[in-house]
Parts: C-alpha cells; sequence; structure tokens
C-alpha cells in the first residue's frame, strides 16, 4: 500500500487544464488509486465562471473517467438548468478524484463509501491547481465533503447553505489564495435528493437545491 500523503508531487508547478488531467492519471498521492479504476478529474474550460466541486467520483464516474454523469449528475444538470445556470459554461471536479467504495460479499456491487480527511488533504493540491486554471467568478460548494474542503473543518452546510461567501475564506485550506472569484457558496450535494425517503422530501430537498442555483446564477449577471 502507498505511503504517499499527498498528490504534492505529482502536481505540476505551472500548467494548463489538458496537462494537469494528464499529470493527475499518474497520481498516487493517497491508497485510493490502488482500488479506483482510474482518475476522474475535472471537465469543462479555463475561463468557466461557475465552478462546482462535489466530494468524490460515484460509480458510473469511476468506469466513465468523467465527473457527475451518473444519477446525481444528471439531477445536478436538471437543477442548473431549472435555476438558470447554463450547464456549458461551468466547471465541475470533485474534492477527491478517485472513487472510494466497499464492495459487496459477492463483489457485484460497490458501494459508496465517503473519503476520510486525509483524502481530501492529500487530493487539495489538486483542487487549488484546478482553481488557478480555471479562475472562476463563483465557486459552488455541493455537500459537506466540499464544503469543509474549501472553508475549513468547522464550516457547516446546514447552517451557512445559500449564502453567497467572500473568497477566499477567512478560515480554511484556502486563506490567502490568490484565485479572484467574486464569491462562493455552499449547498447540498444532489445525492442528498436521491437519499430523500419519500417523493415529497425528494421534491423539497430538489426545490432547496434550484433555489441555492439560483442566488449562483444571480451573482453570475450582477458580477
Amino acid at each position: 500500500m502507498t505511503t504517499i500523503s499527498s498528490a504534492e508531487p505529482f502536481v505540476p508547478a505551472e500548467s494548463d487544464l489538458p496537462g494537469l488531467a494528464a499529470a493527475a492519471r499518474e497520481c498516487r498521492g493517497c491508497e485510493l488509486f490502488e482500488s479506483a479504476t482510474q482518475t476522474v478529474f475535472g471537465a469543462g474550460s479555463a475561463g468557466a465562471s461557475v465552478l462546482l466541486v462535489g466530494e468524490q467520483p460515484g460509480d458510473v464516474e469511476d468506469r466513465e473517467g468523467v465527473p457527475f454523469v451518473g444519477p446525481a449528475g444528471r439531477l445536478l444538470d436538471r437543477a442548473l438548468t431549472e435555476a438558470g445556470v447554463d450547464r456549458s459554461a461551468a466547471y465541475v471536479t470533485n474534492a477527491v478524484k478517485h472513487f472510494r467504495f466497499k464492495s459487496t460479499g459477492n463483489g457485484q456491487r460497490r458501494i459508496h463509501e465517503k473519503p476520510a480527511a486525509r483524502h481530501v488533504n492529500a487530493c487539495e493540491p489538486w483542487l487549488a491547481a484546478e482553481l488557478t486554471a480555471v479562475q472562476p467568478k463563483i465557486i459552488v460548494a455541493l455537500g459537506a465533503t466540499a464544503a469543509q474542503a474549501l472553508f475549513g473543518s468547522a464550516f457547516r452546510v446546514t447552517k451557512q447553505r445559500g449564502q453567497l461567501l467572500d473568497w477566499p475564506p477567512p478560515a480554511g485550506p484556502y486563506v490567502g489564495n490568490t484565485v479572484p472569484a467574486a464569491a462562493a457558496l455552499a449547498t447540498i450535494h444532489p445525492s442528498a435528493v436521491l437519499r430523500a425517503r419519500t417523493p415529497d422530501e425528494r421534491e423539497t430537498a430538489f426545490a432547496g437545491l434550484v433555489a441555492d442555483l439560483r442566488i449562483v446564477a444571480e451573482a453570475q449577471v450582477s458580477r
């Protein structure tokens, strides 16, 4: 098992997004690469006005090598459309670039397992490099893992979701980050909508996600 605890040795000092993506394929910054199918880097173009950060790739993303193409990704696309955010003008990525999972007893299914803090910390140099390469105007954290990766472990999505926050944040790993983003916002991860127990709960959760993303759409216009 690998003993490396950071992706930093694998991140080029200066590179564009294609160069970063190519380098990320060789990342051995934590042990997750050993069981994942492949690195799942971000998708989108430099200059995207909105950069959305999720937790980690899921089973479908791990197999296809593209972020947010599974059920949660399709729901996110629908929410962005309803909120008025141009999905084609957004960059999407994850705080952790490899799929962490546990297998069922017969090995037929791979079940999502939340990445540990050490995985988020190990992958932080990739996210920092993406922020620098994209230079977004608005950064959106989808879910608690992404929000804490960006704003620090004390951040709570339940208390601060839907609020436009200054970037860089006053606490957390990105203090002093030079990316001139106009604002940041945290909301729920689209998978939280899928996990809702009843249709009414799913409808309410989805409406809340759309409402938060409408704030992003409005901020795009005003900034």
